[in-house]
């Protein structure tokens, strides 16, 4: 089965088990994946809750909730090593005007052969760009 590399607001979709109808269609045909810096920005933001797009306006019982998926994530999503993307992420990033974050999102899905699910609320061109310079998929999602 072919891979969803989710970005951070998908995956704590995906994690809070409140996955809309656009992730739902996309993950009955593909395995979910994301990356170390997916997962770092949102434990910062369950963490910090400063009012963010990810989790500032939740509870505190449902960000401890999602505290504690993210200690558990679960097997089926696959999060590559970052000791295996680093150099093509320096190479992506020489190449492409794109974050590190992003370097390691277009590098990861370079590397699993997976579609690059971004929230269509977080969608910007470079990554995109990115992802299209190496032949990686790309959608956005609605939510």
């Amino acid at each position: 089965m072919t891979r969803a590399l989710l970005d951070d607001h998908l995956l704590r979709d995906f994690l809070a088990a409140d996955v809309g109808a656009a992730l739902g269609r996309i993950l009955r045909d593909q395995e979910p994946a994301t990356t170390n810096l997916y997962l770092y920005r949102l434990s910062k933001s369950v963490v910090s809750a400063r009012g963010g797009a990810l989790t500032g306006s939740w509870l505190p019982e449902r960000r401890r909730d999602l505290g504690r998926a993210l200690l558990a994530v679960p097997a089926d999503v696959e999060v590559v090593p970052m000791q295996l993307l680093t150099y093509r992420m320096a190479e992506i990033s020489g190449a492409h005007r794109v974050s590190t974050l992003g370097a390691e999102a277009v590098a990861a899905a370079e590397h699993l052969d997976a579609t690059l699910c971004v929230w269509d609320g977080d969608d910007g061109p470079a990554i995109r760009s990115a992802a299209a310079g190496v032949g990686a998929r790309y959608v956005t999602v609605a939510r």
